[in-house]
């Protein structure tokens, strides 16, 4: 399905329950975001093993044999948590090329659905500016830190800039860096794939904690999906990304591509090792032909909702 029929119809589900939401007194305003699919619309799978998983991609036609044919629509997998038997026993028990192709195959679905969220906000954004809507302004100013008022023309110039997607390659680049393929403690402990730093409590403690840097932990999520939002929000919202934030807005200003290799150069502050870090974000899209990714749009329907089953 064209990308821009899949987003008009995501859109129109969720318009009018955002807009009760925004409108109804006495509730606190939610965050605007994709609808919660019907029941209808998922297929649970319950997974035992690596033969399994292996099998059910092929039974969906999602093989390395029709992506290097060029397909680009892709089943809309949504990973209910990193299994504990990944990081311990079935990783290594993989060549290193079935464990990265295994890696991307089930967790690149997931930056494709966070920027389908992504495009519905613009579009709840658009929608809002040509109705002067101030209530829904407001609302995308919180979720995106924007602290100006929702009428200034300055909210709205910032809120475009932030509110944009981040490329599939660069994306699943730094998940598999940040969570070692999937296989890190807080990976498995948290479903945290960027090592995104919390200072609020919650979270998981590093066992060698910089004590001079506070007390911060990992940030967990209930799903890897909450992990990929957070990085996604983190990029288009964090004052260490600017520079991020203002390259892929000239890009889109020039029609040009969104280029994960590109926009990895201004991620210096990501990671303490600085340039050697974006060196290796930008060999992993390389080496594994992630630039492909950007071209990826997920299938409409269903959702097929992945819920490992550890024995």
């Amino acid at each position: 399905m064209p990308r821009n029929s899949l987003f008009r119809s995501l859109v129109d589900r969720a318009r009018m329950a955002i807009m009760i939401i925004i409108a109804l007194p006495g509730l606190a305003k939610a965050d605007i975001t994709l609808p919660i699919p019907t029941d209808d619309d998922i297929i649970r799978v319950e997974l035992h093993s690596y033969k399994q998983l292996a099998s059910f991609f092929d039974d969906l036609g999602y093989t390395p044999e029709s992506w290097n044919a060029g397909e680009r629509i892709i089943p809309r997998l949504f990973l209910q948590t990193i299994p504990g038997q990944w990081r311990d026993e079935i990783a290594d028990q993989l060549t290193v090329t079935a464990k990265k192709r295994t890696f991307f195959r089930t967790l690149g679905p997931l930056t494709l659905l966070a920027n389908e969220e992504i495009a519905f906000q613009q579009k709840a954004l658009s929608d809002a500016i040509a109705n002067n809507d101030t209530a829904v302004i407001a609302e995308l100013a919180g979720q995106y830190r924007v602290s100006t008022a929702p009428d200034d023309p300055a909210t709205i110039a910032e809120l475009q800039k932030r509110i944009a997607p981040v490329p599939p390659s660069l994306a699943m680049a730094q998940m598999a860096i940040e969570s070692g393929w999937g296989t890190s403690r807080f990976a498995a402990e948290g479903n945290a794939l960027f090592g995104q730093w919390t200072y609020d409590g919650e979270g998981i403690t590093p066992e060698q904690q910089r004590s001079h840097l506070g007390d911060y932990k990992i940030a967990a999520f209930k799903t890897p999906f909450g992990s990929v939002r957070a990085y996604m929000i983190n990029l288009n919202t964090g004052s260490a990304y600017a520079e991020f934030r203002d390259m892929r807005a000239g890009m889109t200003k020039r029609n040009e591509p969104l280029s994960g290799t590109s926009l990895a150069e201004t991620l210096t502050r990501y990671s303490e090792r600085g340039n050697v870090y974006i060196k290796e974000i930008q060999a992993v899209i390389r080496q594994n032909n992630l630039a492909h990714a950007d071209e990826a749009v997920l299938e409409d329907n269903p959702y097929y909702h992945l819920i490992p089953q550890d024995e």
